[in-house]
């Protein structure tokens, strides 16, 4: 595989950068941006990632119109807040209403558009004038976006029944329906941006993943998702690849890592594909901006840990013995270890005597081990597949009834939501919650604060519309007062020591406040710091975790723990490795 180098590669007018949060989408847009108007081209950065560090990366206050970088002539970087531009959007859906439908009617609506969905369109909404405008194509050589939009929501955008109204006649209860209600002006503009997304004389799609089985997984997905709708300028890069090792730790890294490129799936290894070395710094400032394509560094960061004492997991688990909790989620970010640390948690407070069952939405087969290790422990599969289907089939069925042919296309699609795949799992967590009256329940993946506050306003909505086609189980109902008790309920946040994935584990954390649940503890998953390592890199890397690990243990109260970075997968017996 060659080095990612845009000086070598032919690129399109357009770039668009997409992949999983903390994959390293931004250094690479920013160096991509960087270089090549390094090199004499007039070009235009956009980001539309709410997590995005655009300001810190140069040092400027930036704003939506676009502000021009002084050390680098040729280049202006535009940073949109979708969050701000989908609560104008949702407030400008909702205003006209107010005073004229019942509270609970309102709550239902705005909760409906408060999900990632919603961001999402919104934040297609603020790039797609970029992407369209005249004047912003004759003055630049180049327009990059750091973020692009997903399968499902430019699959939404195509079709017919997105832009009715049908929102006000008929809705499933509990989804993502009618966040482009409002948006029936920007519909040509909208149609234009799908158009020039899938051109590929005009645009390239660059995934960007770094060579781990998770982030690999989340692009073919989204390769797949693409395809779909003719987006098949598809580029990858593999950001992150260890290039040399010499201590045992640096060997396990990097034998980690091509294995999980040689396992690759097929559809990926189609795709052309670029690498980029693990740096050893952080991408902030023009100057490391300018060498993340070229060169590494090798700082080590003087900050210290400010922690006089680093809980580790058997802290946590004490806690949740002592406090008598009988219902625990573990929640995070794809790929951050949750099944792990939920199977951790369900063993440690097993041998403390307790009676556990553990359910998890993770495939692992490996997890049964646990039942054989002791025999406190129950366990449950819930296929979240099978799940969905289900409840897709039971609300196309009714919808069918009433819905014309466009509008059940349209809510065919909405059903592929986020925020759908959520609420049928929890209808089946429900079940079992419902089930364990006499034991701890271990439930690996909590839905989102939107998710259950969905669920919530749906069920005030039901008494007042009678027409909800998405009923909601008794089992459920009953679980939402439930989870809102903090005597009976946490939730662990799980989560790594990078900037991205802990400011998404803070989203998700505000996201459970707005709906009143409890979450303590937070667990920082594959530490380089613990693992003493002496290579120049991971040694260096290790080091730039200490900003995230204070920043948690700030945020947290000191109620955080740290798991090391492991060779290998944590099961069986390695399990009570983190319980010690």
């Amino acid at each position: 595989m060659e080095i990612f180098n845009p000086q070598n590669i032919k690129l399109t007018k357009y770039l668009f950068y997409t992949g999983k949060g903390g994959v390293g989408k931004t250094s690479t847009a920013c160096a991509t941006a960087v270089t090549l108007a390094d090199d004499g081209y007039k070009v235009l950065l956009v980001s539309t990632d709410p997590a995005s560090n655009l300001q810190d990366v140069f040092n400027v206050e930036l704003n939506n119109k676009g502000v021009s970088i002084q050390e680098v002539p040729n280049l202006v970087v535009a940073n949109l807040d979708p969050v701000q531009a989908a609560a104008e959007y949702r407030e400008s859906v909702i205003a006209p209403y107010r005073g004229l439908l019942p509270e609970s009617v309102l709550n239902n609506m705005e909760e409906q558009l408060s999900g990632s969905c919603t961001v999402e369109i919104a934040a297609f909404n603020e790039f797609s004038g970029f992407l369209t405008d005249e004047k912003a194509q004759s003055e630049y050589d180049y327009i990059i976006f750091d973020t692009a939009p997903t399968g499902h929501t430019l699959r939404m955008l195509q079709l017919p029944s997105a832009w009715s109204n049908f929102i006000d006649e008929s809705t499933h209860g509990a989804s993502c329906l009618g966040q482009l209600s409002g948006l029936e002006s920007k519909k040509e503009i909208y149609i234009k941006a799908v158009e020039t997304l899938a051109d590929g004389n005009l645009t390239t799609l660059i995934l960007v993943s770094r060579p781990e089985a998770g982030p690999l997984a989340e692009a073919e997905r989204a390769s797949n998702e693409l395809s779909e709708i003719g987006v098949n300028n598809q580029t990858l890069v593999i950001n992150g690849v260890l290039e040399e090792f010499d201590d045992d730790i640096s060997k396990s890294f990097y034998e980690k890592q091509q294995n999980a490129l040689l396992e690759m799936s097929d559809g990926l290894k189609n795709i052309t594909t670029y690498t980029i070395p693990l740096r050893a710094y952080n991408i902030i400032g023009i100057e490391n901006v300018r060498s993340f394509l070229t060169e590494d560094k090798y700082k080590i960061r003087e900050e210290e840990i400010n922690a006089e004492y680093i809980p580790g997991l058997k802290d946590v688990i004490n806690d949740l013995y002592n406090s008598g909790k009988k219902v625990i989620f573990t929640m995070g970010k794809g790929g951050v270890g949750k099944t792990t640390i939920a199977a951790a948690i369900a063993l440690g407070l097993a041998n403390q005597g307790k009676k556990v069952h553990l359910t998890t939405t993770d495939p692992a087969a490996h997890l049964k081990y646990v039942i054989e290790e002791n025999n406190s422990i129950t366990m449950s599969h819930i296929d979240e597949k099978r799940e969905l289907e289900k409840y897709q089939d039971e609300v196309l069925s009714k919808a069918k009834e009433t819905m014309s042919e466009e509008d059940v296309a349209y809510a065919e699609e909405d059903l592929r939501s986020p925020c759908t795949q959520e609420i049928a799992v929890f209808r089946a967590f429900a079940d079992i919650v419902e089930k364990a009256e006499d034991q701890i329940v271990v439930i690996d993946t909590a839905p989102t604060g939107h998710t259950l506050l969905l669920l919530e306003s749906t069920q005030s909505y039901n008494k007042e519309i009678s027409r909800s086609q998405g009923d909601i189980p008794e089992s459920a109902k009953k679980l939402l007062p439930r989870l809102k008790n903090a005597e009976e309920t946490e939730v662990i946040i799980v989560t790594l020591p990078e900037a991205t994935p802990v400011y998404e584990a803070m989203r998700l954390e505000e996201d459970l406040k707005r709906a009143d649940i409890n979450a303590k503890w937070w667990v920082i998953n594959s530490s380089l710091y613990r693992t003493k390592t002496t290579n120049k890199t991971l040694s260096a890397k290790a080091s730039n975790e200490i900003e995230w690990i204070n920043k948690v243990d700030a945020h947290a109260n000191g109620k955080f723990a740290i798991i090391g970075w492991s060779v290998e997968e944590i099961k069986g017996a390695k399990l009570n490795d983190l319980l010690n």
